[in-house]
């Protein structure tokens, strides 16, 4: 995989936003908009980058506010890292919408795939509630239902507590991921609503958008033994945009014995296999 070119832009509250562009190998079909999870950040996703890329797709990911470079660069240092700071969840909606906004400009005609894992992936609802227009797909990883009843507000490792227990065991199977998160300088294990404050953590609650006026479709993949919404969580989601905003192809794949990161887990290649083959049945190669 080529290095990528790494650009920046200012967002709504004064944040510099630091966000990476790849390439795709050989004649591009298209483009896909990358939007990490919370406590995270864009360059834990080499694999998935490197076949996207492969499969003919440039692809945009950037450290949200609060995350990854972004955030060392706001906070002037990694011990705030994961805060939002002044503006919020808002803020960071609106610095989504200007990167959406960039690939549009510099990628005019290409099909714009919207690929969000976790809080990414309501981010990408949220984005998609908004201007459903702007994208030809949208791919949602570790989502779920937005709302109190279908989120899980409990400690997502729960149910793998015990003395031997790391903490990170809901993220996959694989005890490297675990270390490398411990490892990695640019994540956090701080909970989400520790980070957020319960304000900004609420604005995460909707649902899909009644009446979306065009048929996009979307991929949902989850883990069947992911803590954060889990496969119920993600059928209701499914039936939502079906009844609620009108969509026709809406896809739900849910993995065996696989946790939190479906793209970090035991079967990743098979996971990722499969989001190629969707995206080579809905956003086709023009040869």
């Amino acid at each position: 995989m080529v290095a990528p070119r790494t650009a920046e832009f200012t967002d709504v509250g004064g944040v510099a936003i630091v966000y990476d562009v790849y390439e795709a190998d050989g004649e591009a079909r298209g483009v896909v908009q990358l939007l990490h999870g919370v406590g995270e950040h864009a360059g834990r996703y080499a694999a998935l980058i490197e076949a996207l890329t492969g499969a003919g797709f440039h692809v945009y990911a950037d450290d949200h506010r609060g995350h990854g470079r972004t955030g060392i660069r706001q906070h002037g240092g990694p011990a705030k890292l994961g805060h939002l700071g002044r503006g919020g969840m808002r803020a960071v909606i609106a610095g989504c919408q200007q990167l959406t906004a960039i690939i549009r400009t510099e990628r005019p005609g290409l099909p714009l795939v919207l690929l969000g894992h976790s809080w990414g992936s309501f981010l990408a609802q949220m984005l998609f509630n908004q201007h459903p227009e702007h994208f030809s797909a949208v791919v949602l990883s570790g989502s779920a239902y937005r709302t109190p009843a279908d989120l899980n507000a409990a400690p997502p490792n729960a149910r793998w507590k015990g003395d031997d227990a790391t903490g990170l065991e809901w993220l996959s199977r694989d005890p490297a991921v675990w270390q490398e998160f411990r490892d990695d300088p640019l994540t956090v294990e701080t909970p989400l609503l520790q980070l957020f404050g319960p304000i900004e953590a609420a604005r995460m609650y909707g649902r899909p958008r009644k009446d979306l006026g065009c048929d996009v479709p979307v991929l949902l993949m989850v883990g069947r033994d992911d803590p954060v919404g889990g496969p119920r969580s993600v059928h209701k989601l499914a039936d939502a945009y079906r009844n609620r905003s009108g969509l026709t192809d809406v896809t739900t794949l849910v993995y065996a014995d696989a946790r939190h990161e479906i793209f970090n887990e035991l079967q990743q290649d098979e996971v990722r296999a499969d989001l190629l083959a969707w995206l080579d049945k809905h956003v086709p190669s023009a040869t």
